[in-house]
């Protein structure tokens, strides 16, 4: 070796290049990772989630396969979520059914450490392997666990450049995981919560008296995001003179405090229809009158008709509009009417002293009155003009079906609506 300091030392150069690109790997690893933690933490549906941490997961350390196992309350896996596998190996995944709590996955849930294994099929654990399972030599797997419990595991198998598992691949999953079993814990809260608002609102909601001849259904759906106490109502009653009240109505916000005051109007317009048994119009404006005694900004929008039969000539609805969407008329032939006529009234709790106008409409034998509430003709990015068409055609095809019926077609279950959703549906009975 020469002393000439000027002489550059064999490997130096190629030292120097490979620490700045150690490092730089390592750094771009660590901003992946924290990109991903950050979407984790945005994401509130679970099965989602899930495939993201297994897509994340294999991403990071660049593994050919991923799969997360979920454990349920009972602690039996429920779901295994991959990444990596052919359309062959997913059906036989589904033929063989979920893994057991044995072998090496089942050591993970025991023993709550990493695990890393250079040779899967010569660990004594290696047991459980469904047929047609794809070949794996490597394993690396880590627990998801949050304050002593277990959600799952998480496990990766076969480097895609073909080395083994190592401490920096360990510590990246072990960081992922962390993260990931917070966001699964709060992914399953957010559920419980949105399930349990979802109840609660229900129950306050009533159950629809017999109406007969008359026949009435209703319905109501939350709002898909976030889970929200809402406002919305649908309301009714037979009154002493022998007509029908019915309302439905929405109290403006979506906090603690909508459902409650919800329910509070509800109440007062029950006991003010059955004590008046007067025009919608003189009800509505007693109401408002009261809600002034609170002090309180309380606001609603809301539509309350009276039902009658007139001898000789069948029924009629006078019904008063306190700014809330039309009512819709759609007769047995499937022609639709807006009700929609000028003027029609402020929300309650605004203004009592502004008059309360009442308008009035015979109802075609075996029609149906069709009341809702804005969340079922709004959606983001679309006029709300365009949402009450598509409503009336999509009504118009269902004239004949009876009043359940067309409240499921209309509130489906599985679209998502922007707001709560409620709907009455009240069909006068055929000519005989």
């Amino acid at each position: 070796m020469s002393d000439d300091p000027r002489r550059p030392v064999p490997g130096a150069e190629t030292a120097g290049r490979t620490a700045p690109a150690a490092e730089g790997a390592g750094r771009r690893g660590l901003h992946r990772l924290l990109d991903a933690m950050v979407a984790m933490s945005a994401e509130v549906d679970t099965r989602t989630l899930l495939q993201h941490i297994v897509d994340v997961a294999a991403d990071l350390v660049g593994a050919r396969y991923g799969a997360l196992g979920v454990l349920g309350e009972g602690g039996d896996f429920t779901d295994l979520i991959t990444v990596g596998a052919d359309a062959e190996a997913e059906r036989l995944k589904a033929e063989a059914g979920l893994p057991q709590r044995h072998g090496l996955l089942g050591s993970l849930v025991t023993d709550r450490r990493p695990l890393r294994v250079d040779d899967v099929r010569a660990d004594p654990r290696s047991v459980g392997f469904p047929a047609g399972h794809p070949p794996m030599t490597t394993l690396l797997g880590v627990p998801l666990t949050v304050r002593g419990t277990v959600y799952g595991n998480l496990y990766l198998a076969d480097r895609r450049d073909g080395r083994p598992f190592g401490d920096e691949d360990e510590a990246l999953l072990t960081a992922l995981a962390s993260a990931a079993g917070v966001s699964i814990e709060n992914a399953r809260l957010y559920q419980r919560l949105k399930r349990a608002t979802e109840q609660f609102q229900r129950r306050m909601l009533p159950v629809l008296p017999d109406l007969g001849p008359l026949r009435v259904a209703a319905r109501y759906e939350p709002a898909a995001e976030p889970p929200r106490l809402g406002g919305d109502w649908y309301d009714a009653m037979v009154l002493p003179d022998g007509a029908v009240f019915v309302v439905v109505g929405d109290v403006t916000g979506h906090d603690v405090e909508a459902a409650p005051v919800m329910a509070q109007i509800r109440s007062m317009l029950r006991a003010l229809a059955f004590d008046r048994c007067g025009p919608p119009g003189l009800v509505v404006d007693a109401l408002d009158r009261a809600l002034a005694l609170y002090g309180d900004a309380t606001a609603a929008t809301l539509v309350a008709a009276r039902i009658e039969q007139v001898p000789g000539t069948g029924y009629s609805v006078c019904w008063t509009n306190a700014g809330h969407p039309p009512p819709l008329l759609v007769t047995a032939e499937g022609t639709v009417c807006v009700l929609a006529p000028e003027p029609h009234g402020i929300p309650v709790g605004v203004d009592p002293s502004l008059p309360r106008p009442d308008h009035r409409r015979a109802l075609p034998a075996a029609s149906t009155l069709l009341l809702f509430t804005d969340g079922l003709i709004e959606r983001r990015g679309q006029d709300i003009d365009t949402g009450l068409r598509y409503l009336a055609a999509h009504a118009a095809a269902l004239a004949a079906a009876p009043p359940h019926v067309l409240c499921e077609a209309l509130v489906s279950r599985r679209e998502t609506y922007d707001d709560d959703v409620a709907l009455l549906a009240l069909r006068v009975p055929a000519a005989r």
